[in-house]
């Protein structure tokens, strides 16, 4: 079984991606950290790398064509991208939703904690999170549209959706956890 993962910022993808390859014991593969790469080697931020993928398709392409790759050879693993869904479309989709005020009090939260100001080196506050989460999702619908046709927040493409809003990370565990093992069991039968 394949699980990829997707959502809003600051819905926790990264923390329940992490602890379910670690639980169940299987690979993990982080789309954004090949992303943030890429954009690095070519000495941009990820804002820069995104707003070069509004024009020139290899950027995203780079990262899909890798994505489809594992779903075609590999097994048993945990996927956290925007695309992911649609690109192994025989895997488990699921999608964490959060308010947008949480989601960007999260990310922030999350800078402050590992002292990063982020990619572009401009976030000071949680109105400079909000400002650049609302670009990069702006570029990120733009290129997915133009290249795929695809809205990757459109909740029905997806087979499990949960609004993390109000729940703990554990609590958000433990309901795709409980998913997980029910088609689990399911794929065993």
């Amino acid at each position: 079984m394949i699980i990829s993962l997707s959502g809003a910022h600051g819905s926790g993808k990264s923390t329940i991606a992490q602890k379910l390859a670690e639980t169940l014991a299987w690979p993990r593969y982080y789309m954004g950290g090949l992303r943030r790469e890429a954009a690095k080697k070519r000495g941009m931020t990820l804002a820069e790398y995104n707003k070069l993928g509004e024009s020139d398709p290899s950027t995203d392409r780079e990262v899909d064509d890798y994505q489809k790759k594992l779903g075609e050879t590999e097994d048993n693993f945990v996927i956290e991208g925007r695309t992911s869904w649609f690109l192994i479309p025989h895997s488990l989709k699921i999608y964490l939703d959060v308010s947008e005020d949480e989601g960007n009090r999260r990310v922030f939260g999350h800078l402050q904690q590992k002292n990063e100001r982020n990619e572009d080196n401009n976030i000071e506050s949680l109105e400079d999170v909000k400002e650049s989460l609302r670009k990069r999702l702006a570029s990120d619908r733009l290129r997915y549209q133009k290249y795929y046709g695809i809205d990757v927040n459109d909740v029905k493409n997806y087979d499990f959706y949960l609004d993390t809003t109000n729940l703990t990370p554990d609590e958000v565990f433990q309901s795709v956890y409980e998913y997980v093992q029910k088609n689990l069991d399911i794929s065993k039968n």
